[in-house]
């Protein structure tokens, strides 16, 4: 069980897309910590001094790396032995902000009002890492609350190189703020070495991402990677400390929230002996459907259910 560190450079980031067969950045075994830094940003997301630029990120842009429309994610991380049919467990054991400074912006025929403003609109923030706090523009001071927008593995084979920009099987731009540290996400592995990568910063965002963009910032985080052969989840799911969470992405924001109630239903089925009618009712009065996001192209819902209910269901199996 090793530890290991992964700094964004030219070498080891990837901008836009996810694919299968990448060349990793890093490869690790089973019970692993790795600490993934990220940078976020294209050039003109970049802030005016006195902020400070770290000079990798400038690298990054001028190597012209990128590829598709989408984030730059720092990665690929292959996990020795890791299969199709596995499932990566990805425990985010902690997550702080890198710089001093993120950007937010909108623009017209995009976001939650895509017809609504006439032109784009971007800030800067200011951020107080030893604080936990920003200071946007206009005086109002927030408390942040990061994670990583993008955190996911490569698709399949077949699917080629994929934007980063839709959320998917592979996870991807899930833009969950549950998703925080001490969080657990698990990932199907959907081609050899599962090739984890994360990125898209956020110092803080509200549920539905409304604009398109969060608090985009670069982030340090502390990852711990458990592979679980076979184990058949075709789909991202997470769990927090006190909260199952099952999540639905499509197009349409009614089929993203069926997506995750029926998937919902399915994990509190193996926990327990109730009937799917049954979890569905109980689900109406204990679980809390929530848009995750509404941006992507493939909208986002997710579900969560309080752990503390699990355990007075007939037949619990822990």
């Amino acid at each position: 069980m090793a530890d290991h560190h992964l700094l964004p450079s030219v070498e080891t980031t990837h901008w836009g897309w996810f694919e299968a067969g990448m060349k990793p950045a890093l490869q690790i075994d089973s019970g692993d910590t790795v600490i993934i830094e990220t940078v976020s940003g294209g050039p003109d997301n970049l802030p005016p001094p006195p902020f400070s630029v770290r000079p990798e990120l400038a690298d990054i842009h001028a190597s012209g790396a990128r590829r598709l429309p989408g984030h730059i994610l720092t990665g690929p991380v292959e996990v020795r032995g890791a299969l199709p049919g596995d499932v990566l467990e990805v425990r985010v054991r902690d997550v702080q902000p890198r710089d001093d400074w993120g950007f937010t912006f909108m623009r017209p025929l995009a976001g939650g009002l895509p017809l609504d403003f006439g032109e784009a609109v971007q800030i800067h923030s200011t951020i107080d890492r030893a604080a936990g706090t920003a200071r946007l523009p206009w005086g109002s001071e927030v408390t942040l609350a990061p994670f990583f927008g993008v955190m996911g593995v490569a698709p399949p084979q077949g699917w080629g190189p994929i934007s980063s920009i839709q959320p998917r099987a592979h996870g991807g731009n899930l833009d969950n703020k549950e998703l925080g540290a001490g969080s657990t996400l698990y990932l199907p592995v959907l081609a050899d070495g599962a090739l984890f990568s994360a990125g898209d910063g956020h110092g803080l965002q509200g549920d539905g991402e409304v604009c398109v963009t969060a608090i985009e910032t670069g982030l340090i985080g502390t990852f711990e990677f458990h592979l679980h052969p076979a184990r058949g989840w075709g789909y991202p799911r997470a769990e927090t400390a006190t909260h199952l969470i099952t999540m639905g992405m499509d197009a349409d924001l009614d089929n993203a929230a069926q997506g995750a109630l029926r998937r919902m239903i399915d994990w509190i089925a193996e926990h327990c002996t109730l009937d799917r009618a049954e979890i569905y009712m109980f689900l109406s009065l204990t679980g809390d459907l929530r848009v995750t996001q509404i941006v992507n192209q493939e909208k986002g819902c997710h579900m969560m259910f309080a752990k503390s209910h699990l355990a007075g269901l007939p037949g619990y199996r822990g």
